[in-house]
């Protein structure tokens, strides 16, 4: 029983990993496949390497993760947990990616832990929870808009006198090497949530005494979430490419290099697990308010913002549910 659910929290995980992959990979390359810096599949598949290249980079973000929302439960009901959680993540996942919806894998899967704990009767960190989900989830979106806008502004002011199609032939160009730090970031994000749940699954199960990232966790985790990225997203592509604002090469790049800087932030400074899809919309409304406020269409940034709010209260219901029955089947 006790393999055999491991085998199984192991499986969901790394298809929930594979989920996030897809679902997220418009975070990388939304914008530099609606200003045309790179084709879809060529930009898929170079997020695809550098989602590989990030998660090797750190632990910072696994570790809290896997040891700084919930205490670690014990024996079956914690592998009850996981699984659930898992389950209420990629519900979540599923269902924003079905209607374009750019909300976060990484707060589906933080509300599926905290849905699935009260469930179970784990302890949850709450103090862990608001320090580094809740602030930052209200913080980083903050830092985006207002980074993008400024950095923004800085490129209008210090190309102003250069040849318009010249600079955007320029900024395309640029916009590949911005790109390619965004999907760095995102692999050095994402990749490690599911790492840090694994290593749970691991302890919980007595396979290891303490929380270090076994290589074959990284690998896999990096190896599933590369994969499902270059099987890409393209209905949420279409939502942050096209609907929150036509962008072009400068808007782009603006947009990228605000988006992974914040990530990188974060995730080395401060070991927080934020949503790379709400910094990167973010700094594209940012960036798209300094053509003119009513350039962004605020109608749509209204729903997905809507949808930010909801998404850990909804991923932490389906996980609750999923638990209650997973408890009544095999008697937790």
């Amino acid at each position: 029983m006790d393999t055999a659910a491991l085998i199984a929290v192991i499986g969901v995980a790394f298809f929930f990993t594979y989920t996030n992959g897809f679902h997220d990979s418009a975070n990388a390359i939304a914008t530099s496949v609606s200003t045309r810096a790179l084709t879809p599949r060529a930009a898929l598949a170079m997020a695809a390497v550098m989602n590989l290249a990030g998660a090797f980079l750190g632990s910072g973000v696994a570790k809290t993760v896997s040891q700084g929302i919930i205490e670690t439960p014990s024996g079956s009901q914690g592998m009850g947990i996981l699984f659930a959680a898992l389950t209420g993540a990629i519900t979540w996942n599923l269902v924003t990616w079905y209607f374009g919806l750019p909300s976060s894998s990484s707060h589906a899967l933080f509300g599926g832990l905290v849905g699935a704990a009260l469930a179970g009767g784990t302890e949850v960190i709450w103090s862990g929870v608001i320090d580094k989900i809740i602030i930052p989830m209200v913080v980083s979106p903050v830092v985006g808009l207002i980074g993008g806008f400024l950095v923004m502004l800085a490129i209008l002011w210090i190309f102003r006198r250069a040849n318009p199609h010249r600079a955007k032939r320029n900024f395309r160009v640029a916009q590949t090497a911005s790109a390619a730090a965004m999907a760095l970031a995102h692999g050095l994000q994402d990749a490690q949530k599911t790492m840090g749940i694994v290593v749970m699954a691991l302890v919980i199960s007595g396979t290891q005494a303490t929380y270090d990232i076994p290589i074959w966790v990284k690998v896999s985790c990096a190896a599933m979430l590369s994969l499902g990225t270059y099987a890409g997203g393209w209905r949420i592509m279409r939502t942050l490419g096209r609907k929150i604002i036509e962008l072009d090469p400068p808007q782009g790049f603006a947009a990228e290099a605000t988006a992974s800087t914040v990530m990188y932030i974060t995730s080395f400074v401060y070991a927080a697990p934020i949503s790379t899809t709400h910094v990167i919309t973010s700094a594209i409304m940012g960036v798209g308010a300094t053509k003119r406020v009513r350039a962004v269409r605020w109608g749509v940034a209204k729903n997905i913002v809507l949808g930010w709010f909801i998404t850990m209260p909804a991923a932490a219901i389906v996980a609750a549910i999923m638990y209650w029955i997973i408890a009544l089947i095999f008697g937790l």
